[in-house]
């Protein structure tokens, strides 16, 4: 399938322009013009003033006709167009992506036994450990209850982006669907980085592109902030509505895996509801599990 990225202005000038889209002349000071802009944003002109850059230059960077620039042109600019700290440390990976964090890989490695211990005595706490991408390696009982059998699914199913936007369970399951899938594609984005190009990738954004005109929108958008931490709202046909706090944690010897934990303070109505569920689940044979290791091969 054909990346969703591949323009001829490369990552780094589709982020440029894209972001440069949502700054008006008033968000930075710039008096506004007695006449319509063609084209909503600041005009790269403004872009380069502000950054105290040539116009040449700036257009350049973001036709692609120069793919890289020093790390002081790239905060100006970063400054000029607003950026916030994670969209900031994008522009850069984008702009030096060889110098870009090595996180070995998409993170479908195997998963360590003690991690997976980790997961299954977590007796009311959803916890998944998900791959560079957002495939789900791991899960306990708790989050199969939540999001579906994870056991049964096709292996290349059994990603939470995919499953954000095309499986009908969890799509209802988040009450506030619109505000996590948007945190879900940033999340995509960020770990994508200036290599759309890698097999895993360009297959799963093809096939959200083409499937999901809400997932085509905010991907075209580069929206990039990363959240760690939160709150959720969830409707679940056995539990009902509840509220979970979600907390997003780094593993220390494989930073492209990282484990996903849903609690709800102890003694509330929100943790009934987790444990209602988890009865359920151990009713219906439910259980922890992990996806097959991939062999090395697969991703260049």
């Amino acid at each position: 399938m054909r990346p969703a990225d591949a323009s001829p202005r490369g990552p780094l000038g589709d982020f440029l322009s894209s972001r440069r889209a949502l700054v008006s002349a008033s968000d930075v000071g710039l008096p506004e013009t007695g006449f319509p802009r063609r084209v909503p944003g600041l005009r790269r002109e403004e872009v380069a003033q502000l950054a105290g850059i040539s116009i040449d230059y700036y257009t350049r960077l973001e036709q692609g006709r120069v793919r890289t620039a020093s790390r002081a042109v790239l905060h100006a600019i970063g400054r000029a167009l607003l950026l916030n700290d994670d969209q900031q440390r994008h522009l850069i990976q984008l702009a030096h992506p060889d110098e870009a964090d090595d996180r070995g890989g998409d993170g479908r490695r195997r998963v360590k036994p003690q991690v997976e211990r980790l997961l299954a005595n977590l007796v009311d706490t959803p916890a998944l450990v998900l791959g560079r991408y957002l495939d789900i390696v791991a899960w306990n009982r708790l989050a199969t209850a939540l999001l579906g059998d994870l056991a049964a699914m096709p292996p290349q199913h059994r990603n939470y982006a995919r499953m954000t936007f095309l499986d009908p369970h969890v799509r209802s399951l988040f009450v506030d669907w619109k505000e996590r899938a948007q945190e879900t594609v940033s999340a995509l984005r960020l770990a994508a980085g200036a290599d759309c190009a890698r097999p895993r990738l360009r297959e799963l954004v093809g096939e959200l592109s083409v499937r999901d005109p809400d997932f085509r929108t905010w991907w075209a958008q580069h929206l990039v902030t990363m959240r760690t931490s939160g709150s959720s709202r969830l409707d679940h046909p056995v539990a009902g509505r509840f509220n979970v706090d979600w907390q997003v944690l780094t593993g220390v010897d494989d930073q492209a895996q990282v484990i996903v934990l849903m609690s709800a303070p102890a003694g509330t109505p929100d943790h009934a509801a987790i444990r209602k569920l988890d009865a359920w689940a151990h009713r219906q044979g439910l259980t922890h599990g992990t996806s097959a290791a991939v062999p090395a091969a697969e991703e260049p």
